[in-house]
């Protein structure tokens, strides 16, 4: 049994109340790396196109101010 299977396995058998603690932290540690990977994609520049299309939409009347 491979650790992946291991693991579904455990967490398929744990207690409701359990389920919801390890739920809620792996929901955690997913949305901290989520963050860390847009604050990385984001100071590399990876944005800087989609920023620049949305401001001149912006400036040509396509959009509008939320």
């Amino acid at each position: 049994m491979s650790e992946i299977e291991e693991l579904e396995s455990r967490v398929q058998n744990l207690p409701k109340e359990e389920f919801t603690m390890f739920r809620d932290w792996f929901f955690e540690i997913e949305n901290e790396i989520w963050d860390k990977q847009i604050a990385s994609d984001f100071n590399a520049g990876k944005f800087n196109q989609l920023i620049k299309n949305a401001k001149d939409e912006f400036a040509q009347g396509k959009a509008r101010q939320l």
